[in-house]
């Protein structure tokens, strides 16, 4: 399993080089319970919420020999999605040998040196983009 982060049609492309050792995909779904005089509570069912994932890991300050890639260092992975959030753009995810290809916004990037050896840990947040289709037909 790789997993990888894109922006803008593969314009820049980020290959974690530390894979976490699982994830979850929350998929809530908006149901609503009402309280009624005559049958008490009831559920309706309401629409999907938006997916949401967290990773937990590091990037390495230096070459590891189970580093998925090596093509930036530390703290430049760290500059590189500091830049895409500045861009404002939804991010393409895609978990290989899994059915996960997603387009997500970050919601939160926390990160910071740990344990003196320079690797930058990490916890990243996404939730799922929902692009709009606009009907532009005159009714």
């Amino acid at each position: 399993m790789d997993i990888f982060l894109s922006i803008n049609n593969r314009e820049q492309v980020i290959q974690l080089p530390i894979v976490p050792s699982g994830f979850k995909i929350s998929s809530p779904v908006n149901n609503n319970r009402h309280t009624t005089v005559n049958l008490g509570d009831l559920s309706l069912i309401g629409l999907r919420g938006l997916k949401e994932l967290t990773i937990d890991s590091f990037f390495p300050s230096k070459d590891y020999p189970f580093s998925r890639d090596k093509t930036y260092k530390g703290w430049e992975y760290v500059e590189k999605i500091e830049a895409w959030i500045d861009r404002k753009l939804p991010i393409r995810l895609i978990v290989t040998n899994t059915p996960v290809n997603m387009l997500m916004v970050i919601e939160n990037f926390e990160y910071g040196p740990q344990d003196g050896s320079g690797d930058i840990y990490y916890t990243l947040s996404l939730s799922q983009f929902r692009e709009i289709q606009l009907d532009t037909r005159r009714v």
